[in-house]
């Protein structure tokens, strides 16, 4: 195999962790990540609770949708408070108000919001819960991880591996899946021989799957290996269900490994396969700066 570089990240090789045994939240090198204590706190969210929240704000941040969207369903009517219809986005909501949106009822606010990331690994459902038994990405984390009840945002499918963000957080969750603001995912992937240069040229140029998908054009970069299968490097800038194993299959490639390294402006750098930790400070800026939140 070639010498690492930037842009192929090596694969650290280390044997999975089964992922309903602890998992550590220390880094390889030893540094230990922030504690629950240090995740981000709404801004003004914990005041906020005590004096009501703004009726659109409790929505957006339900994750329910943005809060501009927030605002046309209250001014059509599509929003009650405690059974009245309420018109009102500034409305100030206490914490024993009962919230419905177009017939749902909303859970109440976290008084902190968390930010995980995970290395998931394969043969682990990207759910809270699976009617068959099998572990989900929620089995990966720490009690104490679980405890301000996150979810996941996005999906990995059952046999990739990688970055999956997990979150309380609804408004940047919301905004992180909208087409709007889709966020590039980097992935690398470990290809059966030797990939064609048409077949390169295709994914470059943009392609049309099998079920009639229109794909916008994925930057890919090709490094053939010495045992000789070929690894990808591929960035993808739209949020297709299962794109990149779905191309393969169209252009005749066998995936042999698919793991996501990046989503939008956080890597997931040397976190061992089943581990996890929580986002830096940094990092949760950066998300929110990247899906235009502002707080």
């Amino acid at each position: 195999m070639h010498a690492k570089s930037a842009f192929f990240p090596s694969h650290d090789g280390r044997a999975q962790r089964h992922p309903s045994k602890p998992v550590s939240r220390s880094s390889k090198n030893g540094h230990s990540s922030p504690s629950p204590r240090s995740s981000s706190t709404p801004s003004g969210l914990e005041e906020d609770l005590q004096d009501g929240v703004r009726l659109n704000k409790f929505i957006a941040a339900s994750g329910y949708c943005s809060r501009r969207k927030a605002d046309e369903l209250i001014f059509a009517g599509a929003v009650q408070v405690n059974g009245m219809v309420e018109h009102s986005p500034g409305r100030r909501i206490l914490p024993d108000d009962i919230i419905q949106v177009e017939g749902q009822r909303l859970t109440a606010l976290p008084t902190s919001f968390s930010y995980i990331m995970l290395h998931k690994p394969i043969q682990v459902m990207c759910t809270a819960h699976d009617p068959q038994g099998r572990p989900t990405v929620l089995d990966c984390l720490t009690a104490e991880m679980r405890r301000n009840r996150v979810y996941p945002v996005g999906r990995l499918d059952y046999f990739s591996e990688g970055l999956l963000l997990l979150t309380n957080d609804g408004e940047l969750a919301q905004r992180l899946m909208h087409p709007r603001h889709h966020q590039p995912k980097t992935y690398d992937v470990l290809v059966r021989g030797v990939v064609p240069a048409a077949a390169l040229a295709t994914m470059r140029r943009g392609m049309t799957l099998a079920e009639g998908e229109q794909l916008r054009p994925v930057e890919v970069e090709s490094r053939l290996q010495s045992n000789g299968h070929t690894r990808l490097r591929m960035v993808l800038h739209q949020g297709v269900n299962r794109q990149i194993r779905r191309m393969c299959r169209d252009l005749g490639l066998t995936i042999l490994r698919l793991k996501r390294i990046r989503l939008g402006p956080i890597g997931l750098g040397d976190l061992p396969v089943g581990s996890c930790r929580f986002l830096s400070a940094a990092e949760i800026a950066a998300l929110l700066q990247a899906v235009e939140i502002r707080r």
